[in-house]
């Protein structure tokens, strides 16, 4: 078993659509394992206040109807992030999906979070260093059972929980805390979710997109200020655009330092 010394919460969303910077959750659960191992779960239907596509309904079988008397992301968002507080994080391909997109709820409804300290277990990550596979395929492989209902928030984040416990029994190198599991898969030193600021092996800010790609932030907005506003406006994620301005305030106290 998985030796904690803070909760995790294992969090699945559905959503209208797998664009962290403008698709909204429809459906969010969270199974939250303490330290003595009881687990407290919270499942919620969210009203998206945008249409769902027949594609994602035909995936997660969540449709308008269903959420239409549903509360909004804003009105349950001091719940959740209550629910959340002191937690390290889990999931399947959570850390490219579903905490940037639940960042982006919450910045969106005017609450400022910061899961800097927070550490995150990505199951497919580990699955994918000893055994690329789905969910469903990665439930079959170290469980040993099919996975029925897939899609269901629910459902799904249950399946990861009992794929990482089986994992963990499977590869004695993963050893049963959150940081021994790290130390084998890897952790991202990230800056935004989204991955368009990253450090550099000096520990840098650069950027990781566009024409100034690789060069380090602080330079770029000193010899072209005009590049944060075009940032600021596009349509960037809200976490980018949040952790550009703390970098490019950072390099202006620097420069006001000297």
């Amino acid at each position: 078993m998985l030796q904690l010394n803070r909760p995790i919460a294992f969090i699945d969303l559905e959503t209208t659509g797998v664009n962290v910077t403008i698709d909204r959750i429809v459906e969010i659960a969270v199974v939250k394992i303490m330290p003595d191992g009881k687990r407290i779960a919270k499942r919620r239907l969210v009203n998206p206040q945008m249409t769902i596509s027949k594609e994602s309904s035909d995936i997660h079988g969540i449709t308008n109807e269903m959420v239409k008397d549903a509360p909004t992301f804003k009105q349950m968002s001091n719940e959740i992030k209550q629910f959340l507080e002191n937690c390290d994080f889990g999931g399947y391909n959570s850390n490219r999906f579903d905490i940037p997109l639940l960042v982006e709820e919450f910045l969106r409804a005017g609450i400022s979070i910061d899961f800097d300290d927070r550490k995150m277990v990505d199951v497919q990550n580990i699955f994918y260093k000893m055994q690329p596979r789905t969910l469903s395929a990665a439930y079959q492989f170290f469980c040993g059972k099919e996975l029925v209902d897939a899609h269901s928030a629910e459902v799904d984040i249950n399946a990861t929980i009992e794929v990482l416990e089986a994992q963990l029994k499977k590869y004695d190198n993963l050893g049963n805390t959150i940081e021994s599991v790290l130390d084998v898969v890897g952790e991202e030193k990230i800056i935004d979710y989204a991955r368009r600021i990253i450090y550099d092996e000096n520990g840098s800010e650069v950027f990781n997109f566009g024409k100034y790609k690789g060069m380090v932030v602080g330079e770029v907005l000193k010899k072209d200020p005009g590049y944060y506003d075009w940032i600021m406006r596009g349509e960037f994620p809200l976490h980018t655009k949040k952790k550009l301005t703390e970098v490019f305030n950072k390099s202006l106290v620097k420069k006001k330092s000297f």
